[in-house]
């Protein structure tokens, strides 16, 4: 590659036009002067073009057959030293062979996988891969703006090639502007959307064959799944939650507040009675920590509560628990 100037920093595959245009006047002619080749400093930094030894203001033309053979040469030396790695490789892991057992060399069941750049590699290549369905649950109050092209770029070419895609949101996405867009974008192809008020964590499964979950709460680590009775489990799992689910264009039926209570605080008054923190809860119902503690302050509020343990009691004892039923 050439250095040092300006619009021509390229290598002989991407030669420039005038490069291009200059080297093959030279051949026609025999040479150009040293005025000329300014236009195209590439040519001298590619070794396209020498100094004439009688001349020094004349530059003549390195035969391509010449060039050609210089640049391929490191290239052809290369792809032998490769081979000749290929082999010895071959030859040191020949005699281990015969040793693995068939549960080894068959398809793993399961797969840890570490960092996001191997996670999201992965889920490129297999969802790349996916020819029928894919399934979704995706928590949390909707997508992050960041990975909204991510998103479209993954699932584009599989709407194009017909594959039935659903996907599983919490009913505080129907509020996310980057979500709204995302689904505004992609449902009009085949994309079918549902919300829920609670759902488990992130879940993807490809044609019933493979499934990916998480295995920290941080994310950095997930699982992939390739155990039949494993992802039909799981198949079975994000049904139930389907059947259940609002759809996209319908209206959410949320319920009517009830002694200054509304339903989402009910939901999380109901969760506080199950002993669940507020990190806990928040995860549950698509919404940040801070906006959680503010319902939870809203609810203590409306009963009366002076701290946390009397507001788990007020809870039981006002009753609004039973309204769900």
């Amino acid at each position: 590659m050439t250095q040092g100037h300006i619009g021509h920093d390229h290598g002989p595959v991407d030669l420039c036009e005038t490069g291009t245009a200059l080297y093959a006047l030279a051949l026609r002619t025999g040479g150009i002067a040293r005025s000329e080749a300014d236009a195209a400093p590439c040519l001298v930094d590619l070794t396209l073009l020498r100094p004439d030894p009688d001349d020094a203001q004349l530059l003549r033309p390195v035969p391509p057959t010449v060039v050609l053979n210089l640049l391929t040469q490191p290239l052809e030396r290369e792809i032998q030293e490769r081979r000749n790695r290929s082999v010895a490789l071959a030859h040191t892991f020949e005699p281990f062979m015969s040793i693995a057992t068939p549960a080894l060399t068959g398809t793993h069941a399961i797969t840890v996988l570490e960092g996001l750049e191997l996670i999201n590699a992965t889920l490129d290549r297999v969802i790349n891969e996916c020819t029928e369905e894919l399934l979704v649950i995706q928590p949390g109050s909707g997508r992050r703006p960041e990975s909204f092209e991510a998103g479209l770029r993954r699932i584009e070419p599989l709407l194009a090639r017909g594959v039935e895609m659903r996907t599983l949101y919490q009913h505080t996405a129907r509020h996310h502007s980057a979500t709204i867009g995302y689904v505004e974008r992609i449902a009009p192809f085949g994309l079918e959307v549902r919300t829920l008020e609670e759902i488990i964590d992130r879940l993807i499964i490809m044609d019933r064959k493979v499934a990916f979950i998480p295995a920290r709460s941080d994310r950095q680590v997930a699982l992939e799944l390739r155990h039949e009775g494993l992802v039909q489990y799981l198949v079975g799992v994000f049904d139930q939650f389907w059947q259940h689910a609002v759809p996209w264009d319908d209206e959410v039926p949320y319920r009517q507040e009830t002694s200054g209570i509304t339903g989402v605080q009910r939901s999380i008054a109901k969760l506080l009675v199950e002993g669940h923190v507020d990190e806990a809860i928040a995860r549950r119902l698509g919404m940040n920590v801070r906006t959680c503690r503010a319902h939870i302050a809203k609810l203590a509020a409306a009963l009366g509560s002076g701290s946390r343990a009397q507001l788990g009691f007020l809870i039981a004892q006002s009753g609004i628990l039973d309204q769900d039923a």
